[in-house]
Formats: C-alpha cells, structure tokens, sequence
C-alpha cells in the first residue's frame, strides 16, 4: 500500500522555501512513499523531487485561472497561468493528466474554484476528481461540503496536506494501492483510505489562518502574482 500526500508546494512555488531534497528526506521520515508536487504555475519543483525521490512523484501543477484553481496531475509540461479554466483543462487532458478540484468551497481562500465554474466542468464529465480533504482548509465544514459534493457526483476523492512547510508533510494523505498508469491511479483512490493526523491546538490553527489571510491579501495583488508564478 502507498502512503500518498496528493498536493504539496516546494519553494519554486511563490508561497513556499521547502527544498526538493528536504522534501524527500521528510518523506522518508514521515513513511510518504507517492508524493504528487503541485506548485504554482510551475512543474520544475516537481521534476527536482522526482529526480531525487526513491518513491513514486506525480508531477503536478496547481494552474491559476480567473475563476480559481486546479490541479492537473501527470503533467511533462508547464501550464502557463493565468488561464481559463477550459483552457486549463484541455491542456491537462491533452497531456494525458487527470484534472483534480482543490479545496472547492474553502470561503476563507480567494483561490477556491467557483461554484459555478465547478459545476460546469463536472456538468461536461472534465473532472476526474475533487480534493475532499485538505490539510490547509482552517474550517471543517468546507472539507466536509467538499466530501459530500464528490459523493453526489459520483467523483473520486483525493486529499493531501497541500504543504508549504516541511512539518505539514504527511499531516494528510491516503492509504491507497500501488498503481502504474493514470487510470489505475483513479481505481485506487476508489479503495483508498484518508488519513488526517493534523495538529487540534489552537495555536497551529490561528497560524494557519494567519498565514492563510497573508496569502490571500498577496494573491489579490495579479500582477505580482503573475509575476511569481512566470
């Protein structure tokens, strides 16, 4: 079975400093044996890890667009941000990626894909799967309508700790089977179980939210943004 942390940031991400090489020390420490890297607008922290890495990387991106972000997952190259979501996802599927929904319904994170462009891309079957649990959502009740939206929809559920710091590593990730294709990877998740050994105190969670508002107030800033991510 794979222990696998499904969005995590290096520091080719604008929001991070983690390292590819201590990224896979403190997976190895953690037992994190599948790690998918998904920086911002980027995809050179993911090869750095995967070059590194003794376990299995999925090479991903977190593509900014306009109505918020997604994942794109077995990525071989860049998806330039900002873009449509349309555009977006027809990149990654030409890519042969599978298209993941990060934090949907997190209010307190301007970047939440919006609920209508969400409905959309499920309307026409282009999601492959939605992230129900992330280690960086301060509210659980966001998580949970995240949850119960891949359920009504019939959608697998992915999670992962969407690290911006080693000690976030591994705090979120399933217990899943092996795979070897994109595929297989969707008919694991189908048996995957979601661990969440996240901190309950107080202090961890006003950090976060702290840390969350920052983030937030710079993501408004587009052109720096943009900046970052090119």
């Amino acid at each position: 079975m794979l222990k696998a942390d499904l969005h995590l940031h290096t520091c080719f991400s604008c929001d991070s400093h983690t390292a590819p090489l201590d990224i896979v020390e403190r997976c190895l420490e953690e037992g994190i044996n599948c790690l998918a890297v998904t920086d911002h607008g980027q995809i050179e922290g993911a090869l750095a890890v995967a070059e590194l890495a003794p376990f299995k990387v999925i090479v991903g991106e977190e593509v900014l667009t306009p109505q918020g972000e997604i994942i794109g997952l077995f990525l071989s190259k860049k998806i330039p941000s900002p873009c449509s979501p349309w555009e977006a996802v027809k990149e990654i599927k030409r890519q042969g990626g599978l298209v993941i929904i990060p934090h949907p319904f997190d209010s307190l994170r301007s970047t939440a894909l919006k609920e209508s462009a969400l409905n959309e891309l499920v309307r026409e079957a282009v999601v492959d799967a939605i992230e129900v649990l992330n280690g960086r959502v301060i509210l659980a009740k966001h998580n949970k309508a995240a949850a119960k939206f891949a359920q009504q929809n019939s959608l697998p559920a992915t999670a992962g700790s969407d690290s911006h710091r080693l000690d976030e590593i591994g705090k979120v990730y399933l217990q899943m089977p092996d795979y070897q294709t994109p595929q297989e990877f969707l008919q694991s998740l189908s048996q995957a179980q979601i661990i969440d050994r996240r901190g309950r105190y107080f202090g961890i969670r006003a950090g976060a939210l702290w840390e969350r508002a920052t983030n937030r107030k710079e993501a408004r800033k587009s052109r720096e943004y943009a900046k970052c991510i090119e």
